[in-house]
């Protein structure tokens, strides 16, 4: 039960975030460098708990124009170095990475950050999570260096 709590609290989070009044200061861009962990949460369809694996990685953004990022660290197991470009959904609650770096089978061992991801970002803490809908899920917790 307790994995399923874990699971739910990256939306919940987000989802509170938004409940909470509306207030004239602007979002914080997101860019700079960031430092913390990945995890990837593989949920089997015949058993219980979740298989959990990690990876402390740093994540760079580079701001407008280039919007371009990077994935460093422990890429040697769980997720692999990246790099590509990002784009901030308008609405500010999503954004996504194009990854120049998967295999042109489109098959890897390891995670990429590629795709749409849901986030929330206060200045300091950024915190990312995707659902592929089906058994796993990939949450970034990082901290602004």
């Amino acid at each position: 039960m307790k994995h399923r709590i874990l699971y739910l609290v990256p939306f919940i989070a987000v989802f509170l975030a938004g409940c909470l009044g509306s207030t004239n200061t602007p979002a914080p861009v997101v860019s700079g460098t960031f430092s913390g962990q990945f995890r990837l949460f593989h949920r089997h369809t015949t058993t219980s708990p979740f298989d959990t694996l990690k990876a402390n990685i740093t994540l760079t953004l580079a701001p407008a124009p280039t919007n371009t990022f990077s994935v460093t660290g422990d890429t040697s197991t769980v997720i692999a170095g990246s790099k590509g470009t990002y784009q901030l959904a308008s609405n500010g609650n999503f954004i996504l990475f194009i990854d120049s770096t998967i295999p042109t089978t489109g098959t890897s061992s390891k995670a990429h950050l590629n795709g749409e991801y849901i986030y929330s970002y206060d200045g300091n803490s950024l915190q990312m999570v995707a659902n592929s809908l089906d058994t796993l899920q990939v949450q970034y917790d990082l901290k602004k260096n």
